[in-house]
């Protein structure tokens, strides 16, 4: 029996300037099935060697597969669906699978808007698309669907979704198949070399109410870091990979786990063969100060930190329990452990105004993080705050949930002069930087990778990638009146499906309320910090 998995060809000049960025879902499932088994299994990456349709046609055409499997997160799924029409058009037998986030809670939506699916894998694919693939071999499918967990799919004009799976509770057990994947093609632009995104731990502890990943994971689960260690130096022997980003939102909620994590690379020569970034917060930063060396002495060279906006009003709004000096005194620990920092700026709320967004162009040049990033806010449609802003969400056209399109009008502005504004700030800070930080501060490794950071910008800066400015038809601020996002308006909106989908922190979350007897925001989400505000998990 043989499985194709084809990652969609979606593109928006967000993370993509930086580098060519390796599908790990390819590889986790690919282990598991392996693992089970399934020998004659191929990839297509349609996005990474930007395949047109007509190319991912013809490769189907040749490996005639008997199953078909694709994911998507929100902005990729009508490419996702748009892939599975296809193989329903080049091989009509094969089973069309599609898996992601974005189907796990929206499924019923998908399966109505692309009728052509055949079966959503809801929550974590490992176990669920082993069970899946034996059914599909043993003859058992589509007489056993239903008694399969973590499935939905037609059955007539019904759309049935069986029970939610477990969660995968033995992370340690996972065997990635890193080969499956064209590593001479995933490329880390600042550095020049091959770069993975391995992770650490799944899910969040925490709930705050514009993230996903607590819903999605369900379970906070962290991986013995021996084991993480293992497969970053598979990858680096076996792959060349020389760069890597842990792929957990926040790697760092575990102090102890982090520090062995650290201590194990240190212990086996690693720092001194790939260097690594992470995304964190500022309280994690506050808390482990007088550790920071060892995150640097552990090749850790990249943080990038949400602090999420520069007015405290829109920290409040966030719900993020940090404060604009706490913000500039993390950033100020980072550049003196030499471990170079990124500053999040969330922007595009219905609040925005000219002055709110100059106001994060003066708090990021104060202070001075190595680089800055402006993301439009995007509303996940499966979080509590999507339902909090009701109708202020006026865009449904899920392409364009990608942090470099403005889904959200402010009441102050048009779209077409936040995203100039936007732009602005991108102009005064990077010229600034280049021409008096990047080539005169610093030596050796930081003024190199600075300077590929740069490279990075300026080559999706005259290709016009960048922020997707070539298909807003931006080109500066004359061209502010001819902007066209180009949403379709025809896309509407269903409701989540996250009745059966119970997150650990839900539990949690409605055991305090019954002692305290309080308010509780729908779903289960609390107003409080990413990360539980000025609480830290305790080092267990």
């Amino acid at each position: 029996m043989r499985i194709v998995f084809v990652h969609p060809n979606y593109r928006s000049g967000g993370a993509e300037i930086a580098g060519s960025w390796p599908p790990a879902w390819v590889a986790y499932l690919t282990g598991a099935l392996r693992k089970a088994g399934f020998d004659d299994i191929r990839f297509v990456d349609a996005m990474t060697n930007d395949l047109s349709e007509e190319a991912i046609a013809a490769r189907l055409a040749e490996l005639r597969p008997d199953v078909v499997g694709v994911t998507a997160i929100t902005p990729s799924i009508y490419a996702a669906e748009r892939c599975l029409q296809i193989a329903q058009e080049v091989v009509p037998d094969a089973l069309r699978v599609l898996g992601g986030i974005h189907a796990t809670f929206m499924f019923r939506q998908v399966l109505s808007e692309a009728p052509w699916v055949d079966v959503i894998v809801r929550g974590e694919g490992e176990e669920i698309i082993v069970a899946l693939m034996q059914a599909v071999r043993d003859g058992r499918w589509p007489e056993e669907r239903r008694r399969i967990h973590g499935l939905a799919f037609r059955e007539g004009e019904e759309i049935v979704a069986t029970p939610a799976a477990a969660t995968v509770k033995n992370l340690d057990a996972i065997d990635p198949d890193w080969s499956i994947l064209e590593w001479e093609k995933y490329t880390y632009v600042p550095l020049g070399v091959r770069v993975a995104i391995p992770n650490m731990a799944r899910g969040c502890p925490f709930t705050c109410s514009f993230c996903s990943q607590w819903k999605f994971w369900r379970d906070y689960r962290v991986r013995d870091p021996k084991k993480v260690v293992d497969e970053i130096e598979r990858l680096v022997e076996e792959h060349q990979v020389g760069f890597f980003i842990l792929a957990d939102e926040e790697p760092t909620i575990n102090r102890r786990k982090f520090r062995e994590f650290c201590e194990e690379l240190i212990a086996r020569g690693l720092p001194e063969r790939v260097k690594w970034g992470i995304n964190t917060r500022v309280t994690d930063i506050m808390r482990d100060k007088d550790e920071l060396w060892l995150w640097r002495r552990a090749g850790l060279v990249h943080v990038s930190l949400g602090t999420e906006a520069a007015a405290q009003l829109k920290l409040d709004r966030f719900n993020k329990e940090t404060t604009v000096a706490q913000n500039k005194e993390a950033i100020r620990l980072l550049r003196e452990a030499d471990i170079l920092t990124e500053a999040q700026f969330i922007v595009g709320l219905e609040n925005e105004t000219p002055e709110t967004l100059e106001e994060t162009f003066r708090m990021a040049w104060d202070w001075q993080p190595d680089l800055a990033n402006w993301a439009m806010y995007t509303p996940w449609p499966f979080t509590p705050l999507f339902q909090e802003l009701g109708d202020k969400v006026e865009i449904f056209d899920f392409s364009k949930y990608n942090f470099v399109t403005p889904i959200m009008k402010p009441e102050a502005m048009d779209r077409a002069t936040l995203l100039d504004r936007v732009m602005h700030n991108y102009r005064r800070f990077y010229m600034r930087k280049a021409l008096f930080h990047y080539p005169w501060r610093g030596t050796g490794f930081r003024r190199r990778y600075l300077l590929g950071c740069l490279k990075a910008f300026a080559k999706a800066g005259f290709a016009r990638t960048f922020y997707d400015l070539g298909k807003h038809n931006y080109w500066g601020p004359q061209s502010k009146a001819g902007v066209n996002f180009n949403f379709d308006r025809t896309r509407t909106i269903a409701r989540a499906q996250l009745d059966d989908w119970e997150a650990a922190a839900d539990r949690a979350s409605r055991a305090r309320a019954r002692r305290a007897g309080g308010f509780r925001l729908p779903e289960g989400a609390e107003v409080r910090a990413c990360g539980g505000g000025t609480e830290q998990m305790e080092e267990a």
